[in-house]
């Protein structure tokens, strides 16, 4: 090896030692630049002869831990939608009200309830009449403003869906442009790396928005799916679409028809021009997205049919009158029932048992006038199961339609006369009748019977009725008024019949009402998250209140703990990430006195080099 070698070679080893100083001052300088990849040089060996190696730089290297990276991002959409999950939920926490608190539901029913108590302790004096409607009116007002609260809940959703997809499209486009720039680069490039740690940052920012899965080919190419595979980038971006409705209210609901739905679905249109339903598909099951949806088509829904259920069942339990049936001895044996004044949503209530299983049925029998309503849809195992009869036929039409819904449970329905409707086994003893009963709603103040239509819907009577547009329950609490005829004679809080006119200090409907708001015991629709379609939650309506706040406490309370749960995951693994793969300042330290030593040993060499040769050229002289 020559002095022109050893020259050759000291020059590279400085050359090297000046871009491993380069990668150093840019670790350095980028130590808190999120997403940066530390990096190191790639040198190699060179021969240059026949003794003794040159050194050659081929590049950079990205330190990254691609495990603990793919590992971050899954639990980075975990804590995003654990996130918005626990933030939602505390907030509706706030709408309920703190309990015992002025502005809380359980606050306005226990104020009603005492003031309808006071009604019946005070023979109904005027004060007193006066204390219970401006009580009512306060529970119907707590009732509105919740449900304002929560359908403004939804609309945010609704809103933070809409800015979710933008953001996630601006990340997709970034992640698809970026893998162009990249395409055709050694993974070594300087530039390469550079566009690798802006195109993670991308991705990075996508999997806060929904759960991905990554891939990267031996190109510099990567493609992004979703968990169930659904390509949102690969050599292009797809394009995802959200068709906002705006402002949301208890009618607004999401449906996989897109002429039913009257909220926002998320269509992913692929590269080939393919369109997803996201939404209906699942495809999209953790991070913003995936909560936001959550809260908005499920958890608010089912808060919302809650109160709604609460509103509903309190109206009823005040205006309602369940007379049972005449018993008929037969044979056939059975009941008779008067249909006369049932109004659209009142029930007919039948029990009967099938003597060949000895199966048990149950059977509640609705008034729907909305032809378009029927038939009436049931969820598997539910009891009672629902029938649709439209009543406005007369009676002829009621008993025929009857017959036709429950013939096939060897049970015979007829009209011996006027409204009166018989229900009988049709004569071969396989069935036996062993209940039946109409309710009716109330429609005047006094008229000779202790029901009060107290609330209202709007200006309408609650009934329950069914439309094609739904149930009249759906959205009540935020509709729910007192009744007007009552605001302008408070007196019939006590007097129940004007001929004769109830006597003064009669206490009997304020005892009836009293009675039915505190020791009543109702139904609930499964709807409502408590019970099921086969066994539904039955109780008082402060027990059922009770149990619907326990409910939404528990799981505010449980969104929380995931919450902090995940974001100690989340924490854990960014530490594990930035340890691994991020600027450790010490170590940039270790590899700079390094470098300087090196530095100065190269340079001492090629110092000797020239020494030599100075002497060699003295010699020649």
């Amino acid at each position: 090896m020559g002095l022109g070698s050893a020259l050759i070679t000291a020059m590279s080893g400085l050359r090297a030692n000046q871009a491993a100083l380069s990668i150093v001052s840019s670790n350095v300088a980028n130590a808190q630049t999120p997403g940066y990849i530390t990096q190191s040089v790639n040198q190699i060996e060179v021969t240059t002869g026949d003794t003794g190696a040159s050194v050659l730089v081929t590049g950079v290297n990205r330190q990254l831990n691609q495990y603990v990276q793919s590992q971050l991002r899954t639990q980075t959409a975990g804590g995003a939608y654990a996130d918005q999950m626990a933030s939602v939920l505390t907030q509706l926490q706030s709408i309920y009200g703190a309990p015992g608190s002025a502005g809380s539901l359980e606050t306005a029913f226990s104020n009603l309830t005492t003031a309808v108590q006071s009604l019946s302790t005070t023979s109904g004096s005027s004060s007193s009449q006066i204390s219970a409607l401006t009580a009512a009116q306060a529970m119907a007002q707590q009732l509105n403003s919740t449900t304002q609260g929560i359908q403004t809940l939804r609309t945010n959703a609704e809103q933070d869906l809409n800015i979710s997809v933008g953001q996630a499209n601006a990340a997709m486009s970034q992640i698809a442009k970026l893998n162009t720039q990249l395409q055709g680069m050694s993974a070594t490039d300087p530039t390469a790396a550079t566009l690798m740690d802006q195109r993670d940052q991308a991705i990075n920012q996508l999997s806060q928005l929904m759960d991905i899965r990554v891939s990267t080919t031996g190109n510099n190419q990567t493609s992004v799916y979703t968990s169930n595979g659904v390509e949102l980038v690969g050599a292009q971006a797809s394009q995802l679409t959200f068709n906002s409705k705006g402002t949301l209210n208890a009618n607004s609901q999401w449906n996989s028809n897109p002429a039913l739905s009257s909220a926002g679905t998320i269509i992913c249109t692929l590269a080939n021009g393919a369109k997803v339903d996201m939404i209906a598909t699942n495809s999209i099951s953790s991070g913003q997205i995936a909560a936001d949806v959550t809260l908005r088509d499920k958890t608010l829904v089912q808060a919302q049919a809650q109160v709604d259920q609460l509103a509903a069942s309190m109206s009823s339990a005040l205006s309602d009158k369940t007379t049972a049936g005449t018993a008929v001895t037969g044979p056939p044996a059975g009941f008779s029932l008067d249909v006369s004044n049932v109004l659209p949503g009142n029930t007919i209530s039948l029990t009967y048992t099938d003597t060949a299983t000895n199966t048990q049925h149950q059977v509640s029998i609705v008034n729907v006038t909305d032809p378009a309503a029927l038939p009436l849809q049931n969820l598997p195992n539910a009891n009672p199961k629902q029938i649709g009869i439209n009543f406005s036929g007369g009676m002829a039409s009621i008993v025929t339609q009857l017959n036709v819904a429950l013939g096939s449970s060897n049970l015979q329905f007829a009209n011996p006369s006027g409204s009166t409707l018989t229900v009988t086994d049709n004569g071969t003893s396989t069935a036996t009748v062993n209940a039946a009963s109409v309710t009716k709603t109330a429609s005047s103040l006094a008229n000779g019977n202790l029901q009060l239509p107290l609330f209202t819907d709007g200006n309408a009577l609650y009934t329950g009725a069914i439309t094609v547009n739904g149930s009249q329950q759906t959205g009540l609490a935020g509709r729910i008024t007192v009744n007007a005829a009552l605001l302008t004679d408070p007196s019939k809080f006590t007097t129940y019949n004007t001929s004769p006119v109830t006597n003064a200090g009669d206490t009997s409907r304020p005892d009836y009402l009293y009675s039915q708001m505190t020791a009543g015991t109702f139904t609930y629709s499964p709807q409502t998250g408590l019970g099921t379609t086969a066994s539904p939650f039955k109780g008082t309506l402060s027990g059922y209140m009770q149990q619907f706040l326990s409910q939404q406490a528990n799981a505010s309370s449980s969104a929380t703990q995931l919450q902090q749960g995940q974001d100690v995951v989340v924490s854990a693994l960014q530490q594990k990430m930035n340890s691994t793969s991020g600027v450790n300042i010490d170590t940039e330290m270790s590899n700079l006195i390094s470098i300087q030593n090196t530095y100065a040993a190269n340079a001492h060499v090629m110092s000797v080099v020239q020494t030599m040769m100075t002497s060699l050229m003295q010699v020649q002289l």
